[in-house]
């Protein structure tokens, strides 16, 4: 089974793209696949902030990229664009780190504004550190993903049929290409 990373650019641990992280989590899992999250706003600062390559946070999250054979990059939109946050993580990795990987995109807006956002904001720079294949990306909005408390204060996410339904195809499209790519 495939090993998959999923980079969270996510600077709310309360933010409805969880929801939509941890569906797809759940999905793979359950399908046999190994996967890893990499939380950008967890790893250090100072680390992000002055392009430390040779921490130990960062060496260890690239190590994840690395070995990766599928990488799922999610990001709210901000300013019609992903999080500065992933984007301070982005440019620590090598210059060709998604090279040979099948990428999914997730985003979510709070309109439909920012669809495009995917195409126009990562796609060109992802392109740019070699990604070349990438599967069907979601990108939903606030209102599709309810969010409220339980008893313990955890956060519980329930994503309308639309997005689960769009998320388990982008699941499937993306074990569908590493499938392929093993076999060859």
């Amino acid at each position: 089974m495939s090993n998959i990373v999923i980079i969270s650019g996510s600077p709310n641990a309360t933010s409805r793209l969880n929801g939509m992280i941890d569906y797809v989590r759940e999905q793979l899992d359950k399908l046999g696949h190994s996967t890893s999250t990499i939380t950008v706003v967890t790893l250090p600062a100072d680390d992000l902030i002055h392009s430390r390559f040779g921490s130990a946070a960062i060496v260890e999250a690239n190590r994840l990229v690395e070995e990766a054979a599928g990488v799922i990059i999610a990001s709210p939109v901000y300013k019609a664009s992903y999080t500065g946050v992933l984007k301070t993580y982005l440019d620590l990795l090598p210059q060709k780190g998604l090279e040979g990987k099948v990428i999914a995109p997730l985003f979510i807006g709070g309109t439909l504004a920012h669809l495009l956002s995917i195409d126009y904001s990562l796609k060109p720079v992802l392109s740019s550190m070699g990604a070349r294949h990438f599967v069907r990306g979601v990108y939903a909005t606030d209102s599709q993903i309810g969010r409220s408390q339980d008893g313990h204060n955890r956060t519980i996410f329930e994503l309308n049929e639309e997005i689960a339904d769009r998320l388990q195809s982008t699941v499937e499209e993306l074990i569908a290409e590493l499938r392929l790519r093993s076999q060859q």
